[in-house]
Order: C-alpha cells, then structure tokens, then sequence
C-alpha cells in the first residue's frame, strides 16, 4: 500500500527570524540599492526563492528538496505568468503592492537566478545535513 506523505505544521522561529532576515534584505533591494542594476536584477532574484524557502519551513515540517522543487516550479510560473500580462490582467496599477510582487516583465535570467537560488538552497541543506 502506498504511504501518503502529510504535511506537518509546526512553528520554527529560526525560519522565520531568517524570513523576516531576507524579507528586509529584499527591501533594502529594492529601495536603497535600486540602481545597482547587478544587485537589483540579479542577487534579488536569487534571494526570494530563499525567502519563499524559509517561510514554508516556518510552519511546515516538509520535504527540503520538494519544496525546492517546488519553489523553483511556482517562480517560473509566476515569471512565464508575466509574459502574459497577468498583473495588469487582474486589474493591478503600475505601481501598487501587487503590481510589484507579480512582476510585469518576463526574463529567461530570471530563471537562471530563480535556478542558482534553488541550487544554494540545496547545497546548503545538504550540507547542514552532513553536519
């Protein structure tokens, strides 16, 4: 018979501490060092797959490399969801919260970051794990 896997919830505060980390780095990004174009284009992509990471681990006990997987999955939805529009689509003003964290420009580097992102993720937990 085959065994379901069932998410867990549990609270980790370390997670969240880390989540709450990164959330205030990507504002920082975003506004202070918005015209360092390598920072802003690049290093944030890289940072949110870790930020999403570290949020899910804050209250689910969850698989570390499907849900790499799966963060690195829903990133690109989200960035071939820009090719299309999709935030102006949904009614959402240049400028506003949702505007923003949707996106409005599709970008194949994008992926590549969303992909290095996933691949440090991973490297750390197999790291941590060996330790």
């Amino acid at each position: 018979m085959a065994k379901i896997n069932k998410m867990k919830f549990k609270f980790n505060l370390k997670y969240l501490l880390l989540t709450i980390l990164l959330f205030l780095i990507e504002v920082l990004i975003a506004t202070v060092l918005k015209d360092q174009f390598f920072i802003r284009a690049y290093l944030g992509d890289v940072i949110v797959v870790m930020l999403l990471y570290t949020f899910v681990k804050s209250f689910l006990i969850i698989n570390d490399v499907k849900l790499i997987l799966g963060i690195f999955v829903f990133s690109c939805l989200i960035e071939f969801a820009q090719f299309f529009n999709i935030a102006e689509k949904l009614g959402f003003q240049p400028g506003s919260l949702m505007y923003i964290v949707i996106g409005n420009s599709f970008s194949w580097i994008d992926i590549v970051c969303y992909a290095a992102g996933c691949l440090l993720l991973y490297l750390f937990v197999k790291i941590k794990d060996k330790i």
